[in-house]
């Protein structure tokens, strides 16, 4: 969004104001460039309206304070040039949305002196006491956030001078009284840049985001005790239509995580050669892993992501996600140069974080009371071209919520596990499984990864189908949960995450490839197959630990639970539990759009009394269907 652009424009005069009127009542959202640098971005679902006033020719224009008020739903820039046109603008705007919703506020943001370190609040304090100490209340809090500046506490003023010093009033006190509006005016301390007007980047971006924050709240007080809109929480109140910068941001992030498959390049392409090696010469010889050639440069790639202007993103919640995307990104195309290497391992910990004490435990706990389970004989066995028709089968069942579902099935050689990468689903092509392990991760590689990549996709944000920070975690322990809820956790199912975690805290204690496998075999009683299949995933790269994300996520999928959480609102594209807060709120501003399908499993009564006895507390180890 240009909002410099044109100081050309006509003045504000009658016949333009009404038409602005119309078009507000006719869409959701207005969009209009004004005189001297004017513009208005307006939803007429909301009955507020933040105003920041441009400078005058002989001022100096403070952008930084302009741009607290740029990822609002409803924010006006009052132009350099015909005041008296911008005047009856907002009265004509306060008077048709007071019409509509029994009232309307006006909040007029500014920066105070240059020494000034104290949030003002000037407002009518007898007519709004709840919304002005609510407003108080979270400035202060958000003063103790930066104790470091010493900031004095909130004051209120209960002034009829509600405006930056020396400049005329918005509206008189009898044009808001006749336009059945109110108005507040913030003074903000500038503790965000120097004197010469130049924020200070990291500190700006944190302070917005607070002070956007108490806004909020504030105004839906306002809201939710003055006015007759529905709104339900102050989280709805962000723009509902996506600015093209976080458009064409969210579009180049997603193109560099797509320009390469990472679960694919880092997985061994000689896998087979490794196992018969090392199980023809007693578990003791491990060839080399040799891995993909990349189809991308990593140098070029990073280039492209520190090019991208994420500063400019004003919306609070996509500015968080976009960095943290940025920031795993770039560990991950690190570690695509550095497969095989000590590095690579380094990384890898950070990317999916360490084992805390609880998980290390609960996962030691699994394996001594939880024996493995020998081979048993099923009448049937399932083998690749068995799964790839099952997968087929709930295609169509996707296909019949969704029309547009569409996806691929690939077997091949060259892979070692059932996976999914980027939407589509590849088998080994000596996959062989029972029928009931088959129908479990039926749902945990269709009706979890393929559904979510799905539903992310018909997203505006492209990150929501490739991913956002962290997304494994809460992906992984949805797609074991389902495994429990069809029937399909299996004992050695269960082992298997729990001996993932012990592998990778080995591994993290310096633990090499016969190391893990020995403590597998004898000290956990894996078999010999189970024991290689978990540590040759573990080595991958010399040292991966995506595999403690299955345990981990089960974990914190069934506190969420046992916490009345629900699991569709988990659908809704590929994220981390901790970020369910912020698609919370996009969803409520309605900028990402509900469920397009559900899995198969969620309309089951079995599921209905499962989910019921995770919320009644029951241990993992109590999941195991026998």
């Amino acid at each position: 969004m240009d909002v410099s652009t044109s100081n050309e424009l006509q003045p504000l005069g009658d016949i333009s104001i009404s038409q602005m009127i119309e078009k507000l009542q006719e869409d959701c959202e207005i969009e209009k460039h004004l005189p001297g640098g004017g513009y208005l971005h307006m939803s007429n679902e909301l009955p507020y309206l933040v105003i920041y006033r441009q400078q005058g020719k002989n001022e100096k224009e403070d952008r930084a304070t302009m741009r607290f008020v740029l990822s609002e739903a409803s924010f006006l820039l009052v132009g350099t040039k015909d005041f008296e046109g911008y005047q009856r603008l907002m009265f004509c705007l306060a008077e048709a949305m007071s019409t509509k919703f029994k009232s309307f506020l006006m909040v007029e943001i500014f920066s105070g002196d240059e020494d000034s370190r104290k949030f003002k609040i000037k407002g009518p304090e007898d007519k709004l006491p709840a919304t002005l100490e609510i407003f108080k209340k979270e400035l202060d809090t958000l003063n103790r956030n930066y104790q470091v500046l010493d900031l004095e506490p909130t004051e209120i003023e209960n002034t009829i001078q509600r405006q930056p010093a020396g400049k005329p009033p918005l509206l008189s006190l009898s044009q808001l009284k006749d336009a059945g509006c109110l108005l507040l005016g913030l003074e903000v301390p500038p503790v965000y840049r120097n004197k010469k007007g130049e924020e200070y980047p990291v500190f700006f971006r944190s302070f917005k985001d607070d002070l956007i924050i108490a806004l909020h709240k504030a105004i839906f007080e306002f809201i939710r005790i003055q006015t007759s809109s529905g709104v339900k929480s102050y989280r709805a109140l962000g723009q509902k239509n996506l600015q093209e910068k976080v458009l064409e941001i969210d579009r180049k992030l997603a193109a560099i995580e797509t320009s390469y498959q990472f679960l694919w390049l880092v997985s061994p392409a000689n896998i087979r050669h490794i196992k018969d090696a090392f199980f023809e010469s007693d578990y003791e010889t491990v060839l080399n892993y040799h891995y993909r050639l990349l189809p991308v440069d990593p140098d070029v790639l990073k280039r492209e992501l520190y090019n991208l202007k994420m500063e400019e993103i004003d919306d609070p919640a996509l500015s968080f996600i976009f960095r943290q995307k940025r920031e795993e990104l770039d560990l991950q195309i690190s570690m695509l140069s550095e497969r095989g290497t000590q590095n690579f391992f380094y990384n890898s910990m950070m990317l999916y974080g360490g084992i805390s004490r609880d998980l290390q435990r609960e996962a030691e706990d699994l394996l001594r009371e939880v024996p493995e389970e020998g081979d048993k004989k099923f009448e049937s066995i399932m083998k690749a071209d068995d799964f790839r028709f099952l997968a087929l089968s709930e295609f169509e069942f996707f296909k019949e919520q969704d029309p547009d579902f569409s996806s691929k099935i690939h077997v091949r050689d060259d892979v070692n596990i059932l996976m999914v990468s980027q939407g589509e689903l590849y088998i080994p092509g000596d996959y062989k499984s029972n029928g009931n392990e088959t129908q479990a991760l039926i749902q945990h590689e269709i009706g979890t990864h393929v559904l979510t990549y799905f539903n992310g996709k018909q997203q505006p944000l492209k990150l929501l189908s490739v991913g956002l920070t962290d997304y494994d975690t809460l992906q992984e322990g949805l797609a074991v949960l389902s495994e429990y809820l069809v029937g399909g956790l299996t004992a050695n199912r269960m082992r298997t995450l729990a001996g993932r975690v012990v592998a990778a805290g080995a591994r993290m204690h310096g633990a090499e490839f016969q190391d893990i496998f020995r403590l597998l075999h004898h000290d956990y009683g894996f078999s010999p197959q189970r024991s290689f299949n978990i540590t040759s995933r573990i080595m991958q790269g010399g040292g991966f630990t995506k595999d403690i994300s299955y345990l981990k996520g089960l974990h914190q999928l069934k506190e969420h639970l046992e916490n009345g959480g629900e699991i569709e609102p988990l659908l809704t594209g590929k994220f981390a539990l901790e970020q369910l807060p912020i698609i919370n709120e996009l969803s409520e501003r309605r900028v990402l759009k509900p469920v397009s399908i559900r899995p198969r499993y969620l309309n089951t009564e079995e599921t209905t009394k499962k989910i019921t006895q995770i919320r009644e507390g029951i241990s993992l180890s109590q999941m195991i269907c026998a």
